[in-house]
């Protein structure tokens, strides 16, 4: 059995940051129901990049990251048919998660109140960018407007330079992972009352949360921590060095790994850089030190040094290097599944293993609509003839 067996999950959400919460709680083991726009679908099924088939069929990998494991049925929710639909489903689901700007959903009688009188005990998750309320309720955002306004924008980049933004979408990602941390605790919650109810979770929020080490500064120090790269404002040495071959080795060191660090280079130093409070005011001196010392040996030579001292460090992996790592492959973190028209294609798994509970499993995404008769027939009782009527009326 997988940890979240029984539970059903009710889907309204697109593109990214709910969706990829979504497939976690699916692959954890509950049925997520996405609901999907006739004919389109979530956007991001037009999304690049775009895997081909044998006999090319073309399928987003972007949709297939983050939608595994789903059923996917067609509703036009603008349709009074189409939002009947979407009632009834949520009288029957244990949550119901959604994504769409404030106010959308009221209109059309699926927001939290109306659902709530037909399902007292739903856990409503509401993602938006700037929240339900405040002065930037009604405000567009995206990823990177998250991450410039929530500060993570300000800390990223070289010193001196610009702000550079993260090579993945860490608004999305993190908000994900929020909600489903909502998601899970508003059940628990529910399983002790007896009673559902709404998480107002916004993206802004979510980045603002995150801020952790670099507001203490703030509110510890009164600083502003500045862009330093891949420094550390309170520890030295934390940082990446180019090595001979042009390759980056990361390393990160407390005061009990400086010694073996300087031995294991073949450096000779004074005790007054001996702790992190004498290497922080003698920062410039340090970084150049090791840069020195590092631009002498090939990576692998670093790694290897570096290890026989005990002292933390990585190399810089691309992420063709990552996905053959061998210690990702022991660890099972890449998986993957069967797609029609595509054969097989890899993924990434839910990465936590259990003991006492089945393992999450990697599913397939959904084909558009692939579920719509099956649900609509096993939860509602729709027969062949009623469903048909809906596809007559536009309305699945």
């Amino acid at each position: 059995m997988k940890p979240l067996a029984g539970l059903r999950i009710l889907d309204l959400s697109r593109v990214l940051a709910c969706p990829f919460a979504s497939m976690i709680l699916a692959e954890l083991g509950a049925e997520v129901i996405k609901v999907e726009q006739p004919g389109a679908g979530d956007e991001t099924r037009g999304f690049e990049p775009f895997a081909e088939g044998p006999e090319g069929d073309r399928v987003s990998g972007y949709y297939m990251a983050c939608n595994r494991s789903k059923r996917s049925i067609t509703v036009n929710l603008r349709s009074p048919e189409g939002a009947e639909i979407v009632r009834a489903l949520a009288a029957q689901s244990d949550a119901l998660v959604e994504n769409f700007p404030t106010g959308t959903l009221k209109r059309r009688g699926l927001d939290f109140a109306s659902l709530k009188a037909v399902n007292p005990r739903l856990v409503y998750v509401s993602c938006t960018g700037f929240g339900q309320t405040g002065p930037y309720a009604k405000r567009k955002g995206y990823d990177t407007v998250f991450q410039a306004m929530g500060g993570l924008l300000s800390l990223t980049g070289e010193r001196g330079g610009g702000p550079v933004k993260p090579g993945l979408p860490v608004a999305d990602l993190t908000s994900g992972l929020w909600v489903a941390i909502s998601l899970l605790a508003a059940l628990r919650g529910r399983d002790a009352t007896g009673l559902g109810g709404h998480v107002d979770f916004s993206m802004f929020d979510g980045q603002v949360a995150l801020l952790t080490i670099a507001a203490a500064r703030w509110f510890a120090l009164g600083e502003v921590p500045p862009r330093l790269g891949t420094e550390h404002p309170g520890r030295v040495p934390t940082a990446s060095f180019r090595c001979r071959d042009d390759r980056w080795l990361h390393i990160t060191c407390s005061d009990q790994h400086w010694a073996p660090l300087v031995s294991a280079l073949g450096l000779s130093v004074d005790d007054g850089l001996s702790t992190n409070t004498g290497r922080l005011a003698r920062r410039d001196e340090v970084m150049a030190m090791l840069n020195a010392a590092l631009a002498k040996v090939t990576r692998a030579e670093a790694v290897a040094l570096l290890d026989a001292a005990d002292v933390p460090n990585g190399p810089v992996l691309a992420v063709d290097e990552v996905l053959r790592d061998e210690h990702v492959l022991a660890r099972g973190m890449v998986g993957g599944f069967e797609y029609p028209g595509l054969g097989a294609f890899p993924a990434l798994p839910v990465p936590l293993k259990f003991d006492g509970w089945d393992a999450p499993e990697v599913g397939r995404p959904p084909l558009l609509g692939e579920h719509t008769e099956d649900v609509l027939g096993e939860m509602l009782g729709y027969d062949a003839a009623k469903i048909a009527a809906l596809r007559e009326a536009k309305a699945i």
